[in-house]
Formats: C-alpha cells, sequence, structure tokens
C-alpha cells in the first residue's frame, strides 16, 4: 500500500476542502518549535502560503528540489505544490501567511492581481530581500495582519486582506527585482491562462490531450497554443506535461508506490508508455529518477 503525501489544512490538521474565505497568520516559531523544527513534506488542496524568514535559515522541499535559504527572504508555495521545511532550530523566526485563492476574489476591481502573480514565482520561491528597509515593512505588514485577525474589531476581515495584497504586491516587486526586470508593474493575469491553469489542475489526471482543453475553453488547438504561448512564452502542451510530471515527479519521490501504479493512475496505456514520457522530459527514467533522490 502507498503512502501518499500527507494532504493538510493547515499543519497537522485535517484537510478541508470546503475552506472557503480563509486567512491566518502565525510565526514560524509557535508550529515550527512544537515539531522539532522540522515541517515534513505535505502539500494543501486549496491554501497558498507566504513565508516571511526573518531570522535563521535551513532548508526546503519544493516538490522534488531541496533548496537552501537563509534570512531575511520571502518564500511562496502556491496550492497543491509539495513542500517542507528543515528550519535552524532556535534561530529561525518570523511569519507564515497561509489563504484560501478565493481571498483575492473579495478584493475589489483588480487589487486582486498580484495575489495570482504568486504563482508564477513556482519556478523560484525563494526571494531573497537586499534591503533592511523592505524586511522592515514586510515584518510591520505581517504583524498588523496579526494583530487585526487577533483583535477581530469592525472591518478586520476587509483590513487584513488589505494587508495581504500589500503583502503580495511587495514579493512580487522584489521577485520582478530579482530578475532584473526594470519593471515592478504588476500586470493582470491573462484570463485564458488561468482558467487553461484551473482546467488542467482538474483533469490532468485523466486528460493528456490538447484538443480536450481546447474545447473546454471553446478554442482551437492552434489558436490555445499561439494564445498562451504569447502570454506565457511556453505552449498549452508543455503546461499540460508540465504538470502531469510535476505529479509523477512527487509519486516518484514521496510515496514507495510502484511504477506502473503511476502510471496508471496518471493514465499512461502503460508502463513502458510511461517511461518514454518521463525520460523525454527529464532525461532520466522514472526508476533513476527515483534512485538519485533516495526513493
Amino acid at each position: 500500500m502507498a503512502n501518499p503525501l500527507p494532504l493538510f489544512h493547515l499543519y497537522g490538521d485535517p484537510p478541508d476542502d470546503q475552506a472557503f474565505d480563509f486567512l491566518h497568520v502565525e510565526t514560524i516559531v509557535s508550529r515550527s518549535s512544537i515539531h522539532d523544527w522540522t515541517i515534513r513534506a505535505h502539500r494543501h488542496r486549496n491554501l497558498v502560503q507566504i513565508l516571511l524568514i526573518e531570522r535563521g535559515g535551513g532548508e526546503m522541499t519544493f516538490d522534488a528540489a531541496r533548496l537552501a535559504f537563509a534570512a531575511p527572504a520571502a518564500i511562496v508555495v502556491p496550492a497543491t505544490i509539495a513542500h517542507g521545511f528543515r528550519f535552524e532550530p532556535k534561530v529561525t523566526d518570523g511569519w507564515v501567511l497561509t489563504f484560501t485563492e478565493d481571498v483575492a476574489g473579495a478584493l475589489a476591481d483588480r487589487a486582486g492581481e498580484p495575489l495570482s502573480r504568486l504563482r508564477a514565482l513556482t519556478a523560484q520561491p525563494i526571494v531573497p530581500i537586499g534591503e533592511e528597509a523592505e524586511r522592515r515593512r514586510l515584518s510591520a505588514l505581517c504583524a498588523e495582519l496579526f494583530e487585526e485577525g487577533s483583535l477581530a474589531r469592525d472591518g478586520y476581515r476587509l483590513a487584513m486582506r488589505g494587508l495581504l495584497a500589500l503583502v503580495a504586491i511587495d514579493v512580487v516587486r522584489l521577485a520582478a527585482s530579482r530578475a532584473r526586470t526594470g519593471s515592478v508593474t504588476l500586470e493582470p493575469a491573462d484570463a485564458t491562462v488561468v482558467r487553461l491553469r484551473a482546467l488542467v489542475e482538474e483533469f490532468f489526471r485523466t486528460e493528456h490531450q490538447l484538443g480536450f482543453y481546447a474545447d473546454k475553453l471553446a478554442m482551437t488547438v492552434d489558436r490555445l497554443n499561439d494564445h498562451v504561448k504569447r502570454a506565457t512564452g511556453v505552449t498549452a502542451g508543455h503546461l499540460i506535461r508540465q504538470r502531469l510530471l510535476t505529479e509523477a515527479k512527487r509519486q516518484l519521490v514521496f510515496t514507495p508506490q510502484p511504477i506502473q501504479d503511476i502510471a496508471t493512475e496518471l493514465a499512461f496505456a502503460d508502463p513502458s508508455h510511461f517511461a518514454r514520457f518521463f525520460r523525454k522530459q527529464t532525461g532520466s527514467t522514472p526508476h533513476e529518477f527515483r534512485d538519485k533522490r533516495g526513493g
């Protein structure tokens, strides 16, 4: 029997698929200290997290990768991403902001855009903070968020969402600066790409063909591919393959599930088809990938 990657609401709590309009703030030390400063690999079905590392550091698991981090830095963990942390004991502290993606929809007009832009940081989730003034600003915003949630005064829900938007804006700006784009403009996320990602998340285990998603979006395959490539720099087919590959890597690294069972779960015709797909995308076989990571 496979041991699936644990699925939590907040770490250690049972999953809550009904969670809606949820926003939670806590210090890093409050939860990590009672777990020996180790948050084991897990995932959240519908929660996004932003961590502000103010002191200390450590190592994080992010999907199948291991990444070192050190203060001061922000870390963004989108929903469904496998993640875990090994913090430097008794030194590391900061804040953890956890919220459902629908929280962005509670903000008027375009205010939710910085929250959707956070998903673009998946490739490089650790965002160094170079200026002490920026760390102090983010720390103050997180502390104010915590106070609003604790005191629950009139209008606190709206206040918390406004503060969360400010944190998201700052993190996106820091990431833009890191990439040396020369721009801090928070452009709106492309609506078609957002809808495609949602469909892929819902159906990738059973539907691999681009035609299925194009039909759902009332577009031709060529038009969808062209549109997504203009918006993201990669084709729609690439997004589908990468989501499928990400899930395959998670299963190989975090579970002892037989490779033939993983192939079946991901709707490949047979294990050899899965192995060819995996090797084409990564340059290694599923067995090699698992062995290299101690699976």
